[in-house]
């Protein structure tokens, strides 16, 4: 069975929406990644950091997805990383209420043994130097992907742009691919993304799907269409997680199968929005995800006669 290694914050959230609001409810880049990747057959590991506080109910909740918890360190008498935030009518947009590193502040990595040497690796959303130190505790995997976001590059850009070189793939939005190489048209920012290091490009539209580049490369994958959207938190890392998930179990990283992935990574997402925070992706079985599937290839297969 292929290995999956994911970091990132496992954490409390607090969400407000045009739709409704919660309390501190279960969060984090790597729980997204996590949940989003149980749907695959592999061996996966979070490496991340909670406090005292965290609740042993939901640590249970990814145990039981089978994902390993031996390098999600446990501070005594800490408090887990909070993230609050209001999302505007849209979705599109939001305003961050606020942020409590806690013990992500002083959070140093460390690998379980029986994932030093992973197929695939997720580095979720945190510190380069963070993300660094993972890959410094490696063997080579067969593909490194990496998730950013406008805070590193606004505040630690040296660090980022040293682990931007020592991936794979690179997962972003297309308002931090316009931000990270000054270029507006998303072709020109994937070509400039390349030239830092990363030998495939995926960049992010939020409802209107994603893009996958690869040298001259391009493909292109909707977003379903939903009567409904609550809480856009986590799509983003839920496609990761659909993403690398899907290439850890299938083992091949060719681009062609890379179109496959993220098909999957973009149908995972369509679930994790219809209700808060990872509430859909708990309960979420294989069967429903196969049935989208095929709405999804409904939405995108056509014959046409060229002449």
């Amino acid at each position: 069975m292929n290995k999956l290694l994911i970091v990132g914050t496992v954490a409390f959230d607090a969400i407000e929406t045009p739709f409704g609001k919660t309390n501190k409810i279960l969060g984090g880049a790597a729980t997204y990644i996590g949940l989003s990747a149980s749907q695959f057959d592999i061996k996966s590991a979070i490496v991340s950091v909670v406090g005292e506080d965290f609740p042993e109910e939901y640590l249970d909740l990814l145990r039981n997805k089978n994902i390993n918890l031996e390098g999600t360190e446990i501070v005594k008498g800490g408090k887990t990383f909070f993230w609050s935030g209001k999302y505007h009518n849209d979705l599109n947009s939001r305003d961050t209420l606020d942020t409590q590193l806690n013990v992500l502040a002083d959070f140093q990595p460390v690998v379980p043994q029986d994932f030093k040497s992973p197929d695939i690796v997720m580095l979720g959303n945190l510190h380069p130097l963070v993300q660094l130190s993972v890959l410094e505790q490696l063997e080579r995997p067969k593909l490194v992907v990496l998730d950013t976001m406008n805070f590193w590059m606004d505040n630690t850009w040296d660090d980022l742009m040293k682990v931007i070189a020592k991936v794979d793939a690179l997962t972003i939005n297309d308002e931090e691919a316009r931000q990270l190489t000054d270029e507006y048209s998303l072709v020109k920012a994937a070509r400039k993304i390349a030239e830092m290091g990363p030998k495939y490009v995926v960049i992010k539209k939020g409802e209107h799907g994603a893009l996958l580049f690869h040298n001259e490369q391009i493909f292109f994958a909707p977003a379903l269409p939903l009567e409904e959207v609550f809480d856009p938190t986590g799509a983003g890392d839920t496609f990761a997680g659909g993403f690398t998930g899907y290439l850890a179990h299938t083992g091949d990283i060719s681009f062609r199968n890379m179109k496959n992935a993220v098909i999957y990574g973009s149908n995972l997402a369509s679930f994790c929005v219809e209700k808060f925070g990872t509430e859909r992706m708990q309960e979420l079985t294989k069967e429903e995800v196969h049935q989208r599937l095929e709405e999804f290839k409904s939405l995108t297969q056509f014959q046409i006669k060229l002449t």
